[in-house]
């Protein structure tokens, strides 16, 4: 069975209704992304982290995967299908596919501030000041900040460079350390971008773009393959 790797962002959840990270010119209540997702705002004001977050978290409880999402999840049928996805929320997961792995964290999971291995899943979707783990930290967001190592990028690539088969969806991949993965990929096996604003980069072989968003995209993908 051939190993189909899938390279995802923020596009296919659009399509869900999940705001873009940088939706309204990446402002959130006129304060800007990097102010309250780094480090540094965590340390400055956890308040407004967590309200911020808690908001996202919220809204993922609001939405259901799309035909996208449901596609990739079939494609298991015929695919060892593994998805390495930019997005934090778990519509992959609600969609069937069982392989997939967060870049950059994940929404629904909180992790201590003193023990970065000490994950779990949060119960509901608000997080408050004073909800400790079991060493007696605070818990924050299970989220890779600016600023913070992406510690699965190496995961990643290790998957990448396993593919015979690679689909970039719903991302520019030009956010580092994330854009690099697609030059993990063999040179010789066939690549997709699907994107309806994508702007290929012409030193990747092999590559087939499809301007379409997500949802039509993924089935135009599956006629081909």
């Amino acid at each position: 069975m051939k190993k189909l790797v899938v390279l995802s962002g923020a596009g296919i959840s659009a399509e869900s209704g999940i705001k873009t990270f940088r939706d309204a010119d990446g402002l959130w209540n006129n304060y800007r992304i990097e102010e309250v997702a780094s480090p540094v705002a965590w340390a400055r004001d956890p308040q407004l982290v967590l309200d911020f977050y808690n908001m996202r978290r919220k809204q993922l409880f609001e939405v259901e995967p799309n035909a996208a999402h449901f596609a990739l999840a079939e494609m298991e049928k015929d695919f060892d299908v593994e998805i390495v996805t930019q997005n934090v929320d778990d519509l992959h997961e609600r969609a069937g596919s069982t392989k997939v792995l967060h870049l950059h964290g994940e929404l629904k999971k909180v992790r201590s501030t003193i023990d970065h291995t000490f994950v779990h899943t949060l119960d509901g979707w608000e997080l408050k000041l004073g909800d400790l783990c079991e060493k007696g930290s605070q818990l924050r967001p299970h989220i890779v900040w600016f600023g913070e190592d992406v510690p699965n990028i190496m995961i990643a690539g290790s998957i990448v460079r396993k593919a015979d088969i690679l689909v970039v969806i719903g991302t520019s991949l030009k956010v580092y350390p994330a854009a690099g993965l697609l030059h993990h990929a063999p040179h010789n096996i066939p690549k997709f971008l699907i994107d309806p604003n994508a702007e290929p980069d012409h030193y990747v072989q092999n590559l087939t773009v499809i301007r379409e968003k997500a949802t039509t995209g993924v089935e135009q993908l599956k006629r081909v393959i």
